[in-house]
Protein backbone atom coordinates (compact mmCIF):
# COMPACT_ATOMS: atom_id res chain seq x y z
CA UNK A 1 0.00 0.00 0.00
CA UNK A 2 1.34 3.40 -0.80
CA UNK A 3 1.53 6.37 1.37
CA UNK A 4 -0.65 9.55 1.05
CA UNK A 5 2.76 11.18 -0.11
CA UNK A 6 3.89 8.57 -2.89
CA UNK A 7 0.52 8.53 -4.41
CA UNK A 8 1.03 12.91 -4.41
CA UNK A 9 3.97 12.75 -6.17
CA UNK A 10 3.13 9.69 -8.71
CA UNK A 11 -0.07 12.01 -9.73
CA UNK A 12 2.24 15.14 -9.83
CA UNK A 13 4.75 13.25 -11.99
CA UNK A 14 3.26 14.12 -15.34
CA UNK A 15 3.32 17.99 -14.64
CA UNK A 16 6.40 17.57 -13.25
CA UNK A 17 8.12 15.87 -16.23
CA UNK A 18 6.38 18.74 -18.77
CA UNK A 19 7.95 21.60 -16.16
CA UNK A 20 11.40 20.24 -16.13
CA UNK A 21 11.31 19.97 -20.21
CA UNK A 22 10.79 23.72 -20.22
CA UNK A 23 13.70 26.25 -20.30
CA UNK A 24 14.18 27.25 -16.78
CA UNK A 25 13.05 31.01 -16.71
CA UNK A 26 9.27 30.22 -18.37
CA UNK A 27 7.98 28.53 -14.94
CA UNK A 28 9.75 31.90 -13.26
CA UNK A 29 7.82 34.22 -16.12
CA UNK A 30 4.61 32.50 -15.74
CA UNK A 31 4.35 33.12 -12.11
CA UNK A 32 5.43 36.81 -12.70
CA UNK A 33 3.30 37.07 -14.82
CA UNK A 34 0.27 35.82 -13.24
CA UNK A 35 1.26 37.29 -10.05
CA UNK A 36 1.22 40.33 -12.03
CA UNK A 37 -1.63 40.18 -13.81
CA UNK A 38 -3.51 39.20 -10.65
CA UNK A 39 -2.54 42.57 -8.61
CA UNK A 40 -3.23 45.36 -11.66
CA UNK A 41 -6.91 43.33 -12.58
CA UNK A 42 -9.62 44.50 -10.91
CA UNK A 43 -12.38 42.73 -9.59
CA UNK A 44 -11.34 38.93 -10.38
CA UNK A 45 -7.77 39.64 -9.79
CA UNK A 46 -7.18 37.44 -7.16
CA UNK A 47 -7.82 34.26 -8.32
CA UNK A 48 -4.77 34.58 -10.51
CA UNK A 49 -2.91 35.34 -7.38
CA UNK A 50 -4.88 32.61 -5.40
CA UNK A 51 -3.87 30.37 -8.21
CA UNK A 52 -0.02 30.92 -7.91
CA UNK A 53 -0.62 30.62 -4.46
CA UNK A 54 -1.59 26.87 -4.88
CA UNK A 55 1.16 26.06 -7.53
CA UNK A 56 3.83 27.49 -4.92
CA UNK A 57 2.48 25.21 -2.05
CA UNK A 58 2.09 22.10 -5.00
CA UNK A 59 5.84 22.83 -5.15
CA UNK A 60 6.71 23.35 -1.77
CA UNK A 61 4.50 20.07 -0.50
CA UNK A 62 6.83 18.06 -3.09
CA UNK A 63 9.90 19.72 -2.13
CA UNK A 64 9.41 20.07 1.75
CA UNK A 65 11.43 16.76 2.72
CA UNK A 66 14.83 17.81 0.99
CA UNK A 67 14.55 21.22 2.49
CA UNK A 68 16.54 22.71 5.34
CA UNK A 69 14.74 24.50 8.34
CA UNK A 70 15.71 28.19 6.74
CA UNK A 71 14.08 26.94 3.21
CA UNK A 72 11.32 25.55 4.37
CA UNK A 73 10.69 28.70 6.11
CA UNK A 74 11.54 30.79 3.03
CA UNK A 75 9.16 29.55 0.95
CA UNK A 76 6.41 29.43 3.41
CA UNK A 77 6.61 32.96 4.35
CA UNK A 78 6.00 33.51 0.36
CA UNK A 79 2.97 31.18 0.07
CA UNK A 80 1.83 33.36 2.62
CA UNK A 81 2.53 36.94 1.31
CA UNK A 82 0.74 35.23 -2.00
CA UNK A 83 -2.39 34.34 0.69
CA UNK A 84 -2.38 37.66 2.46
CA UNK A 85 -2.76 39.55 -1.45
CA UNK A 86 -5.06 37.44 -2.14
CA UNK A 87 -7.30 37.96 0.65
CA UNK A 88 -6.89 41.56 0.52
CA UNK A 89 -7.59 41.39 -3.68
CA UNK A 90 -10.64 39.54 -2.71
CA UNK A 91 -12.02 41.19 0.45
CA UNK A 92 -11.11 44.78 -0.01
CA UNK A 93 -11.49 47.15 2.83
CA UNK A 94 -14.40 49.76 2.13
Amino acid sequence: MSTLRESFERASLPALTFLSGLPRVVPFLAIMALTLAGVLLPGWGWVLIALVALILTWILVLAWPRLSTVERLMRLAVVALMVAVTVTQAAPRG
